[in-house]
């Protein structure tokens, strides 16, 4: 927004009252003030948002869509004080959380029951996006914590404006389905990573290359120049879950989300080699926003039950 809000304060009284000395009583401040603050709002936006007369003012048509949109901007404004007043008359704590729908479904869900419970004067809201979205949104300043896949190796610059917390170390597998390893297991004897024609042959299930998990497993894949042909993309780990499990190719998954998978038979482990490199997940925010109590006691509820 280029504009001052105290502008749009104005504006909005001026179109209200349809009368620069009302709104200026309203405002408590002169009636020059109010002409002057209207006439800078006109000269920045470029448009007449206001016709004059002897009678008083009346918007015009650009004035009515500016209207609009600074109504429910103030409104919005409201409602976020009201809330914020309530809270804090109740000493409730308002907690923003961006986390993953694989991570929240796995890590976050599970706890959050109880913890909730525990600490009812922290109310919770939740933002499901990918690791980077997260990064941005606590950038941004529209959550106040996240859970996120830790990066491997980050820049000096992110290291300075977001701290990782560690939570849980986790592992990436492939996985696939009984049926779907059977004929390349009976057609390839011995290590099937081995073999060139197989890594033709089959599918594998990757998340889009964006995603931090995708990014660690084409890391280890470079490392030992296993190249895959044929990829099938998906957004989230569920999916590729579910698409291994339908038989349509092996999966790269984090192996915490298939174990109980993996011990009934759905899912069966495949071996390409070398294992891929154990990394973290944790908490991360803003290294120069204070840590608030909220925040504090949900890192603390985690850490000692993980």
């Amino acid at each position: 927004m280029e504009q001052n809000l105290n502008l749009y304060q104005i504006f909005y009284e001026v179109a209200g009252c349809r009368n620069f000395s009302v709104a200026a009583k309203k405002l408590y401040i002169s009636q020059p003030a109010v002409s002057k603050s209207i006439s800078k709002l006109e000269e920045n936006l470029g448009t007449l948002l206001f016709h004059r007369s002897s009678r008083g003012v009346s918007l015009t048509s650009e004035g009515e869509l500016l209207y609009k949109h600074v109504e429910q901007a103030l409104s919005s404004l409201k409602s976020g004080e009201d809330i914020l007043k309530a809270a804090s008359s109740q000493n409730i704590s308002l907690l923003s959380i961006g986390v993953s729908t694989t991570l929240c479904k796995y890590v976050l869900l599970p706890l959050l029951k109880t913890f909730i419970a525990e600490n009812p004067n922290i109310k919770i809201t939740i933002s499901c996006q990918s690791t980077l979205d997260t990064i941005s949104a606590l950038q941004d300043g529209s959550i106040d914590i996240g859970l996120v896949g830790l990066p491997s190796k980050s820049n000096p610059e992110d290291s300075r404006r977001v701290t990782y917390l560690p939570l849980k170390t986790i592992e990436d597998v492939f996985v696939a389905t009984d049926s779907y390893l059977s004929p390349f297991l009976n057609k390839y004897k011995g290590d099937l990573h081995e073999k060139e024609d197989f890594f033709r042959e089959t599918s594998f299930i990757m998340l889009d290359k964006e995603n931090i998990s995708r990014k660690h497993a084409d890391t280890y894949l470079l490392k030992h120049q296993l190249v895959l042909h044929n990829i099938i993309e998906v957004n989230n780990m569920d999916l590729s879950i579910e698409f291994a499990k339908a038989g349509l190719g092996i999966a790269c998954v984090i192996s915490n989300f298939v174990e109980n998978d993996i011990k009934n038979g759905t899912l069966r482990e495949v071996k390409l080699g070398h294992r891929v490199p154990k990394r973290q997940i944790g908490f991360a925010y803003l290294t120069k926003s204070p840590v608030t109590e909220a925040m504090n006691t949900l890192i603390q509820y985690y850490q000692t039950r993980t």
